[in-house]
């Protein structure tokens, strides 16, 4: 399977990596890309053509990745239309729904969406993935395999559900990195340094994940059992409580859906 990424950033550098990890022969992978500074990086880095000529990139792919900015992606696919050879497109474009990128693209069918996270650069990622209804099973797997390169993969029945995705996994990081922010904060205010306050909210975020990941018990549980009565834990989960945060992280998260909707909604008028 020869693969071409049109657009060489972050997300699409952390698949290619992955892709090589996985045992990829350079070959098989091609990038597609305007600068010349990104060019150059991208062959320095993965030993992989890189070239600016569209039509020369995407030759002899039998995937094409979209890797661009949202807001590039209707230009691009008009660019792309007249030289499609009945490749699997696979879009990793926030916001774009598959029925808009399938008219952008004169009706072609063969599209699959991915919504993949940042923790994708280290290949700890996750991704939801939604099929057109003219995919075959077969792009499905070659479109899971190119994904699972970097983490995990889910798939939706629904695209909308694709909204709830950004909103959990999508833009989760930010919020995990926002509670490691105040954990630190809280940290250096009781007197550690900012060293000693990095390494115990890392390591404990880190040591709870994992054990959260390898337990057959859910997170409400796990919370009790670390929760004694009348010890400190409690009193932290109390104030929390008092505080309302559960409910405003949930509030907080279907506001990103609600803005994952508005933004889709904007493509979809172009």
């Amino acid at each position: 399977m020869n693969i071409t990424f049109i657009g060489g950033g972050n997300m699409a550098s952390a698949l290619i990596s992955g892709l090589l990890q996985q045992g990829y022969s350079a070959e098989q992978l091609h990038v597609v890309e305007i600068n010349a500074e990104n060019r150059d990086k991208i062959k320095q880095s993965f030993g992989i053509p890189a070239v600016a000529d569209l039509a020369d990139g995407i030759s002899n792919s039998d995937v094409i990745v979209l890797s661009v900015k949202p807001q590039q992606l209707f230009e691009l696919t008009q660019k792309l239309v007249p030289l499609l050879n009945n490749q699997l497109i696979l879009s990793i474009a926030a916001g774009i729904r598959a029925a808009d990128l399938m008219r952008w693209l004169g009706g072609y069918q063969r599209v699959v969406r991915a919504m993949p996270n940042t923790p994708s650069l280290v290949r700890s990622g996750v991704t939801g993935l939604y099929a057109a209804a003219g995919t075959s099973e077969s792009d499905k797997k070659d479109a899971e395999s190119i994904l699972a390169a970097v983490g995990s993969t889910l798939w939706v029945d629904d695209e909308e559900m694709l909204h709830a995705v950004t909103a959990i996994s999508g833009s989760g990081p930010a919020y995990v990195f926002y509670f490691i922010e105040s954990m630190q904060q809280a940290a250096i205010e009781l007197g550690l340094t900012p060293s000693q306050a990095r390494q115990l909210s890392l390591q404990t975020f880190t040591g709870a994940s994992k054990l959260a990941d390898t337990s057959d018990e859910d997170a409400a549980t796990l919370r009790a059992r670390v929760t004694s009565k009348g010890g400190t834990t409690e009193q932290a989960i109390l104030t929390m409580e008092k505080n309302d945060i559960k409910s405003k992280i949930i509030t907080a998260i279907h506001a990103a859906n609600k803005r994952s909707r508005e933004l889709s909604d904007e493509y979809s008028r172009i």
